[in-house]
């Protein structure tokens, strides 16, 4: 069965959205770093990438201006937001946060 966005987002498991564009070098430079996060996190938080070239009703709908733009959801609400390339570490202390 295929997931949609918001029932991925409204999981209990905290979700980090990478809202990514195939024509921005920052968002080349976040792929590594995101894998990094996946590595570290395992099973506790879910990784999501969007397109938003190709997803452009969801970019629309969370207000998506700018690419990178990071998101993590808990539970369907957004518990953070920022703009631009973060470091590993950062993206899963803030994951980390939002485990419990």
């Amino acid at each position: 069965m295929k997931e949609n966005f918001s029932d991925i987002i409204g999981s209990e498991k905290p979700v980090l959205v990478d809202f990514f564009a195939t024509w921005c070098g920052p968002c080349q430079n976040l792929v590594p770093i995101l894998e990094e996060v996946a590595r570290e996190m395992g099973e506790e938080a879910r990784i999501l990438k969007i397109d938003v070239d190709r997803n452009p009703e969801i970019a629309s709908k969370m207000g998506i201006r700018g690419v990178p733009t990071l998101m993590i959801f808990k539970g369907g609400e957004v518990k953070w937001r920022a703009s631009g390339v973060k470091m590993a570490d950062e993206l899963v202390a803030l994951l980390r946060q939002n485990t419990n």
